[in-house]
This record gives C-alpha cells, structure tokens and sequence, in this order.
C-alpha cells in the first residue's frame, strides 16, 4: 500500500494564491511598449514598435533639433532648411504607416511629440534668435504665443480626431504656421536689421500663433482623389510647380504658405458676409 504524500498547507495557498511573475508581468519585459489590437472582433497585445514610420518621426525630430542648433549658430538659412525637411518627413511617416498597414498608438503619440519640436519649439526659436531676442521681454512674450499655440493646435487635434470634417482643419495646421515663420526667416536672413522686419516678424510669428487656437477653417485638401486618373496636361502642371520653387525656394515657400494662412480669415469674412442678407431677411 503506498503512502500518499500530504502537500503542506502553507504551500498550497502560496501556488493557488499568487501568481507567479512571468502572469503578472504579463510575459512582457519591464519598459517594453505593450499595445493592445482589436483582432476579428478579439482583444490581442503586442509587444515592440514599428520601425520605419517611428524612424521617420525620429528623423522629422531630429531636424527640428537641428534647426534650432543651427539658429542658435546663428545658420538662420540652414534653419529654415530643416523645418521645411521636417515638413516633408512628417508627411512621410503618416502616408507609409497606413501604406504599411503600421500603425499604433504609440506611433501617434512619439509624431505629436515630435511635431510638437519641430513645429512649435524649433521656429520659434528660430525666429527669437534671428531677430525677436532683441526686443527684449516683449521678443520672448511673442515666441511663447507662438510655441504655446502650437502646443495646443495639437492637443486638441489628438482630441478630435474623428470628430471633424476631414475636409477642414480646425484653426492653422502647425505645419503650416512653422512654413510661414521658417519661411520668412529664410527668405530675409541676409537682410540688414530694419524696423519693417521686425514689425513683420512680430505679425507673422504672432499672427501664426493665434491662428493655430483660432476656430478658423482650413481646406485640409485630404478630399482630393490622387489615385485617380486625371487629364494629360495636370503633369505639365506639376512640373511647373517645381520649376517656380526651384527658381526662388525661399520666396516662393514663404508666399505660398502665407497665403495659405491668410485664406483661412478671408474666407472665414467671406462666409460671414453672405450670411448676414440671409439673416436680415
């Protein structure tokens, strides 16, 4: 007759009553991103980050840090140069995530980051350091509206999303309002200190900071059909496009955008105008 051995008391609560540290620490590696999907109607959680459109937001940072490092060299052009390169790698990162089917929460979160210094730290400061820094308490006052509007243009984006019409931007896009300043910047940086200049940078830097928290719609353009067949004579078009920003990049950025900018409150008068015989009526 064989004995059966008796598991002691103590020991079978310890195994039933607490886990063990590979469930509780979710068989993750501590400071590991974990995110959780919706897959066939089932939550999963994955562990790690995607590479490349997290390698672009990183690059898109990167030339943001380097915009104001250049500014702060007094490189006011080289500067200007790297928000714009900015521009372009935030674009990119967004357009290959949903080509790449790569998206992620944290994704979002590292580009809003990011865009936050590249389009609200960085032109800021480039334009303190060209030409703000020598007015004093004021210079500073007017780069904090531009950068604190910044910061909230996208907290409350992150907010809306799928909330707005796809075809408007809410207020100024901060891309755009780092375009106008990194633009201006660019454009004038070989020019002699003036009082015109200084007057000008004032209205664009503020201006662009105001515009960003402003309930302003903008065309987002995102209605556009680029997959679609168009006309033989639209390529002829684009090429024009590049010709013109070749022969003047600097000018013809900092135009283009601008009026960009100013299109927002014109049409915004504009349908305000046209409501106001209606509502007489």
């Amino acid at each position: 007759m064989t004995k059966e051995r008796k598991i002691p008391e103590s020991k079978e609560t310890e195994n039933t009553d607490k886990p063990s540290k590979a469930s509780a620490a979710g068989e993750f590696e501590p400071g590991e991103v974990v995110e959780e999907e919706l897959v066939e109607g089932s939550p999963v959680r994955r562990k790690g980050i995607y590479l490349l459109p997290n390698a672009l937001t990183t690059a898109s940072l990167f030339s943001g840090f380097y915009a104001i490092v250049s500014a702060a060299n007094g490189m006011f052009d080289n500067a200007a140069i790297a928000v714009f390169v900015s521009m372009i790698l935030d674009g990119l990162d967004g357009r290959v995530a949903r080509m790449t089917h790569t998206q992620s929460k944290f994704g979002e979160e590292y580009d809003s980051l990011a865009d936050m210094v590249a389009f609200g730290v960085a032109p800021g400061l480039v334009a303190f350091f060209w030409s703000l820094n020598e007015l004093g308490q004021v210079g500073w006052a007017i780069t904090f509206i531009y950068v604190a509007g910044a910061a909230l243009r996208l907290a409350r984006f992150n907010t809306q999303i799928g909330s707005v019409d796809k075809k408007f931007f809410v207020g100024l896009p901060s891309p755009a309002a780092a375009a106008c300043v990194a633009g201006m910047v660019w454009c004038f940086h070989n020019v002699d200190p003036a009082t015109w200049l200084t007057f000008m940078t004032i209205v664009v830097v503020g201006g662009s900071g105001v515009l960003m928290v402003s309930n302003i719609l903008y065309r987002s353009f995102k209605d556009l059909d680029l997959r679609g067949r168009v006309p033989f004579a639209a390529i002829l078009l684009v090429v024009l496009i590049f010709v013109v920003v070749a022969l003047d990049p600097a000018s013809v950025l900092f135009t283009g955008f601008l009026i960009y900018g100013l299109s927002g409150p014109f049409l915004a008068l504009t349908r305000k105008a046209r409501r106001k015989p209606g509502s007489a009526a």
